[in-house]
């Protein structure tokens, strides 16, 4: 298979992944017994945790108390940022990956004070295009691509991350121009490679280099003590302990050779691959 084709089989994965969840239902909220049971759902690892409402209300609608419904989930006690995809708050939450993940759900109490408000999927909508407008000046140094869609490319966009409908998103989302390809070029060449090539007599002036630039929100959890297995890992009780950055990623792709999410994080942060003498 070749590089291109790995690419694209990625892309196929990363849009068809789904999280197992088991979702309870908090238990302040319950006003009947027996307890309602969890509900189990399949979750996008692309989609929001707010979407999920049509399948949740009417699973627990039953046994709430009466007051308006706002939307919200936490896990072992930290409320989930809403406007995070769920695959990166599994990610992030789960060193240890639990299947299914336990959430627990509620439709009263909202934290206004930890979460940002949350009307509904208007809200994700938004949330989701806002961060198009910061990937777009990220990589153009503007975000006048995304201002000037279409309200009909919009909506196709938004409903393909609804349907996990990864080809007419990358179809609506290339006018955006949100990934930077030049043309290719001959790099410097490798000078351990052309070392030992020189012993041999050959000579290597270094084979052809696409380069690129995409932009990468990269999430970083800040821990204050050292362990050695996963397991041990410190929970995260707060969200001052998640920082996050975001930033180009230069992409200098040699033919037949694959730049890696590595590549990407060394180039993000190269003080954490630094070889120890």
């Amino acid at each position: 298979m070749d590089v291109e084709a790995m690419g694209r089989e990625a892309q196929k994965y990363a849009w068809e992944g789904a999280i197992p969840l088991q979702i309870h239902l908090h238990e302040s909220e319950v006003t009947t017994l027996p307890h309602p049971s969890p509900a189990l759902v399949l979750a996008p690892r692309m989609g929001y945790l707010p979407l999920l409402l049509p399948l949740l209300k009417p699973h627990f609608s039953s046994t709430l108390p009466p007051g308006v419904d706002t939307i919200w989930f936490e896990y072992k006690g930290l409320p989930l940022k809403w406007h995070i995809p769920t695959g990166v708050l599994f990610d992030l939450l789960c060193a240890e990956q639990e299947r299914p993940w336990n959430l627990t759900v509620h439709f009263r109490g909202y934290p206004g004070n930890i979460l940002t408000p949350c009307e509904g999927e208007d809200s994700v909508k938004w949330s989701f295009i806002n961060s198009l407008k910061e990937a777009a000046y990220i990589v153009n140094g503007n975000c006048k691509n995304v201002m000037n869609m279409s309200q009909s490319d919009q909506v196709e966009l938004w409903h393909s991350v609804l349907n996990g409908n990864m080809e007419t998103y990358q179809r609506v989302s290339s006018k955006l121009k949100l990934e930077k390809v030049g043309d290719q070029y001959v790099g410097k060449p490798n000078s351990n490679l052309l070392k030992s090539r020189t012993n041999t007599g050959e000579t290597d002036t270094g084979g052809p280099v696409k380069t690129g630039r995409i932009p990468v929100r990269l999430y970083v959890w800040s821990v204050s003590k050292d362990f050695d297995d996963l397991e041990d890992a410190p929970q995260i009780d707060s969200w001052d302990q998640i920082s996050y950055m975001n930033r180009p990623v230069e992409i200098h792709r040699e033919e037949d050779k694959c730049f890696t999410l590595r590549d990407a994080v060394k180039a993000l942060l190269p003080e954490l691959f630094v070889e120890k003498p």
